[in-house]
């Protein structure tokens, strides 16, 4: 695969590691959970409330 496809699931992960603590959540768990899912993880998290 290309390097431009894991550096940008990568950054995908960054910022929703960045996006949860804005809401309150604990960032390296959706870091990790982000790595595995992706833009579904995102999108989840961009549908949750904030705590």
């Amino acid at each position: 695969m290309d390097g431009g496809y894991y550096a940008g699931w990568g950054t995908l992960a960054l910022v929703n590691a960045g996006l949860a603590q804005g809401k309150n959540r604990s960032g390296l768990n959706w870091f990790l959970l982000s790595l595995i899912l992706g833009p579904v993880a995102t999108f989840f998290l961009v549908i949750s409330d904030k705590r």
